[in-house]
C-alpha cells in the first residue's frame, strides 16, 4: 500500500464531509419545506421547514403517508383532471397528480393548499423535482414548498381596495350623469332662491324651508360659507371650495362646491349657481389610500431586503461551494502534471475527477449567472468588439471537441474587421455555448457552419447551423425555459438546461435578439443579431490597449520570496505544491491578515498571494494597509478567493489587487498570473537600481 496517498485521500474525505454538511444545512433550512419521497410517493425525508410549516414531526409522516395526504383533496382531484386534459392521458387523483409532470422531466411549479396537523390550512407554492439514480431511473421525488399566505392576503386586500375605488368611481360618475349633486341658487346677498332634492337631503330641510334662508346657516363655518359666495361674485367662478354642511339632526357632511355667477337675458347679475358634492367618502378613501401606500412601501422595503438577502446568500453559497472544489480540482491538477507523471490507470481516474469537478463548477457558475440576471444585477460593459478576433479564440476552444466527434467546422473568413457593440466576455460566452451545443447534439460525422450576414438597418446576424436531428415546433416553444432539456435528461450528454436561457438573456441585455430555425431530421440554425459598431471606435480602443504597460521578464540567481496569506490548510498545501515547480521561489505563509502584514514588512516578498475571507481583518483590509505603507506599497498582491461573484471581482480589482483569481484554482491561470506579478516586481526592482 502506498502510504503517501493516505493523507491526500483523508483530505478528500474531509472535503466531501464538509460539502455534505453544507448541503445538509441548506436542505434543512427552516424557511422552506423540503419533502423527499420514494418512487411510490411515501415520505422519506421531512425537513425542519416542513415540520415548522405543517406542524407534524418527521416521525409522524415518514414511511407512513404521501404528500397528497397533507394536501387539499379537492385541489388534488382538480389538478388530476386538469393535467389529464392538458396532457391527453388519464392521471389518477392523489400523489401521481402532484408529480406527474416531474416524472416526465417537465419543470413543475404549482400552487395548492397544505393542511396542517391541527387541520388549519395555508396556500403554498410547490416546486417538484424527480430524483434519479445514475442510470436515470426515478428513485423518488423532492417537493420544496414556501408559505404563500402573505402574498395571498396582500392580493386579497388589494382586490378589495381596487373594488372600492371602482365602486366610488361608478358612484361619482352616476352623480355627474344624473345631476344628483346638491344644487342650489342664491341671490347676490347669499339668500337661497332654489334647491334640488339632494340639497334637501344634505340639510334635512324641505325645499320651502330652505328657500329664503341665508346660505351660510347650513354650514359649520358660516363665515367661510359667506366668504365663498363673495369669492364667486368677485371671480365669477370658483371650483373645489370645501365646506362642512350640518343637517337639522346634527349630521355633518364634507362637501366641495363648484360655483359660478349667473345672469338674466339682459346680462344683469341674478346671483350664484352652486353644486355641492359629498366628499366624506372620498376623504375617507384618501385616508385609506395613504395608509395602504404606507403598507405597500413597507412591503417594498421588505422585498428589497429579501433581494439583498438573496444576493448575499448567492455570494455565500458560491464561496462555500468553491472552497472544497478548490482542494479537489487543485490537487487533481497537481497530481496530473506532477513529477513523476501518473500511471495510465491513475490518469484515467484523475480525468474523471477533473471532469466531474469542472462540470460542477460550470453548474455553480451557470446558476449564479442566471440568478444575477433574474435579479437585474448582472452588469455588462458594452464596447466595440472584433468578431474576427473573438471567433478565432472560440474556434481554438471548440475545434478539439469537434475533432473528437468527427464534426466538421466551417468559420467565416473576412478581409475587413467586423465590429459589433457587445460585452466581450459575455459575447464569447454566448458563442461558446451555441457552438458546443451544435457539436454536442449533432449527428456523427456531421458539420457545423458559422455565418455572418448583414441585417438592416445596422445589425449583424451570426448564425450557427448544425446537421443534428432538429426540433419540433412543440420543443422549440419550450426551448428557453430554465432546466428544461427537452427530453435529453437521460442522454449521455451532460447539461442543466440553463445554457440557452443564459444565452438568450445575455443577447437581450446586449441589445440584441435571438432566434431559431429548425426542421426535424434536417438540423437546426441558432442565430442572434447585434448592432454593428463604428470601425474608428474599435481602432481607438485597440490603440489604447496596445499602449498598456507590459513589463519584461527578468530572472535572478537568488530565490525570491513569495508570501501566501490563507487560513485554509488544504489551500496552503496546494499552492505550496505548485510553488515547488518554481525553484526560483521560496514561500512564506500566514494564517491571518495581521500576521501577513507583519511578515510582509519583515521579509519584503516579491509577490503576495491574499485570500479575502480571513480571520480578524479581511484580505481587502490587509491589502489597503500594505498599500498605505511606503515600504510595501510597491509589492504586487494577487487575490485568490472563493468570492467569485462579478461584483466581488470588480470590487477586488478596484481596491487595488494586481490580479483576482477565483477558486477553484486553474493551475495554468495561476502560474500565468504569478509569472506576470513576478515580472512586474522584477521590473520595479530594476527601475530602482537604475535610479541609484
Amino acid at each position: 500500500m502506498n502510504t503517501a496517498k493516505i493523507p491526500l485521500e483523508r483530505q478528500r474525505e474531509e472535503s466531501l464531509l464538509r460539502t455534505g454538511a453544507l448541503q445538509s444545512a441548506i436542505f434543512n433550512s427552516a424557511n422552506f419545506s423540503s419533502i423527499a419521497t420514494d418512487a411510490k410517493g411515501v415520505i422519506q425525508i421531512f425537513n425542519v421547514g416542513a415540520e415548522r410549516m405543517l406542524g407534524y414531526a418527521a416521525a409522524d409522516v415518514m414511511n407512513k403517508i404521501t404528500p397528497a395526504d397533507i394536501s387539499d383533496p379537492q385541489e388534488v382531484i382538480a389538478r388530476a383532471k386538469a393535467l389529464s386534459a392538458e396532457l391527453g392521458t388519464a392521471i389518477t387523483p392523489g400523489f401521481e397528480a402532484l408529480v406527474f409532470k416531474a416524472s416526465r422531466g417537465i419543470e413543475d411549479i404549482y400552487e395548492l393548499t397544505y393542511i396542517r396537523k391541527d387541520g388549519s390550512r395555508f396556500p403554498a407554492v410547490v416546486s417538484v423535482t424527480a430524483l434519479r439514480d445514475a442510470q436515470g431511473g426515478i428513485i423518488g421525488y423532492l417537493l420544496i414548498g414556501t408559505d404563500n399566505t402573505a402574498r395571498k392576503e396582500v392580493e386579497a386586500q388589494q382586490k378589495k381596495l381596487d373594488q372600492r375605488l371602482r365602486d366610488q368611481q361608478f358612484y361619482t360618475r352616476s352623480l355627474i350623469e344624473s345631476n344628483i349633486d346638491a344644487i342650489m341658487t342664491t341671490d347676490p346677498s347669499g339668500i337661497i332662491t332654489d334647491v334640488n332634492k339632494q340639497m334637501e337631503a344634505l340639510t334635512g330641510c324641505t325645499r320651502d324651508e330652505l328657500i329664503g334662508a341665508p346660505f351660510k346657516n347650513y354650514f359649520t363655518d358660516p363665515e367661510r360659507a359667506e366668504a365663498g359666495i363673495k369669492l364667486v361674485l368677485e371671480k365669477k367662478k370658483v371650483t373645489g371650495y370645501e365646506l362642512t354642511a350640518r343637517a337639522r339632526d346634527g349630521t355633518e357632511t364634507m362637501v366641495s362646491y363648484n360655483a359660478m355667477t349667473f345672469y338674466d337675458r339682459d346680462r344683469k347679475l341674478q346671483g350664484v349657481f352652486a353644486a355641492a358634492r359629498d366628499i366624506t367618502e372620498r376623504e375617507h378613501l384618501y385616508q385609506m389610500l395613504q395608509e395602504r401606500n404606507a403598507e405597500l412601501e413597507s412591503a417594498r422595503s421588505v422585498a428589497d431586503k429579501a433581494n439583498l438577502a438573496k444576493s448575499e446568500f448567492l455570494s455565500s453559497m458560491s464561496h462555500e461551494l468553491r472552497t472544497p472544489l478548490n482542494a479537489v480540482l487543485g490537487f487533481a491538477q497537481a497530481l496530473e502534471s506532477g513529477s513523476p507523471l501518473p500511471t495510465p490507470s491513475q490518469k484515467r481516474r484523475l480525468d474523471q475527477i477533473l471532469k466531474a469537478g469542472w462540470y460542477l463548477l460550470e453548474l455553480i457558475n451557470e446558476i449564479l449567472d442566471l440568478a444575477q440576471i433574474e435579479s437585474g444585477k448582472l452588469s455588462l460593459s458594452l464596447e466595440p468588439v472584433s468578431l474576427n478576433e473573438l471567433m478565432l479564440e472560440c474556434q481554438a476552444m471548440v475545434e478539439p471537441q469537434a475533432q473528437k466527434r468527427g464534426i466538421g467546422m466551417a468559420f467565416p473568413h473576412l478581409d475587413a474587421p467586423c465590429v459589433v457593440l457587445a460585452d466581450r466576455t459575455r459575447l464569447k460566452q454566448v458563442l461558446i455555448n451555441l457552438l458546443f451545443n451544435a457539436i454536442k447534439y449533432n449527428r456523427p460525422e456531421g458539420s457545423v457552419v458559422v455565418e455572418f450576414t448583414a441585417s438592416p438597418p445596422n445589425s449583424l446576424r451570426i448564425s450557427i447551423r448544425d446537421t443534428g436531428e432538429g426540433l419540433s415546433p412543440e420543443k422549440i416553444a419550450l426551448l428557453f425555459q430554465p432546466f428544461n432539456r427537452l427530453g435529453k435528461e437521460a442522454s449521455v450528454e451532460e447539461g442543466t438546461g440553463i445554457g440557452l436561457v443564459m444565452t438568450k438573456r445575455l443577447v437581450e441585455l446586449m441589445g440584441g435578439i435571438i432566434g431559431i430555425d429548425s426542421t426535424e431530421g434536417a438540423g437546426t440554425v441558432f442565430w442572434f443579431e447585434l448592432s454593428l459598431c463604428d470601425r474608428q471606435q474599435f481602432d481607438a480602443k485597440k490603440a489604447a490597449s496596445a499602449s498598456s504597460y507590459r513589463p519584461s521578464a527578468t530572472t535572478g540567481a537568488t530565490p525570491r520570496m513569495l508570501l501566501y496569506v490563507e487560513d485554509n490548510p488544504a489551500n496552503l498545501e496546494l499552492v505550496e505544491d505548485l510553488i515547488t515547480r518554481r525553484p526560483d521561489l521560496r514561500m512564506l505563509s500566514a494564517g491571518d491578515g495581521n500576521l501577513g502584514i507583519a511578515l510582509a514588512r519583515e521579509f519584503m516578498p516579491a509577490v503576495i498571494l491574499m485570500d479575502i475571507n480571513l480571520p480578524g481583518i479581511s484580505g481587502i483590509e490587509a491589502m489597503t494597509i500594505l498599500r498605505a505603507d511606503p515600504a510595501t506599497a510597491h509589492i504586487p498582491i494577487v487575490a485568490i478567493s472563493a468570492n467569485a461573484m462579478p461584483n466581488d471581482i470588480k470590487k477586488g480589482l478596484e481596491a487595488g489587487f494586481f490580479r483576482y483569481l477565483t477558486k477553484p484554482i486553474v493551475v495554468n491561470e495561476f502560474m500565468d498570473a504569478l509569472g506576470a506579478a513576478l515580472e512586474f516586481s522584477a521590473a520595479l526592482a530594476g527601475n530602482e537600481v537604475k535610479k541609484d
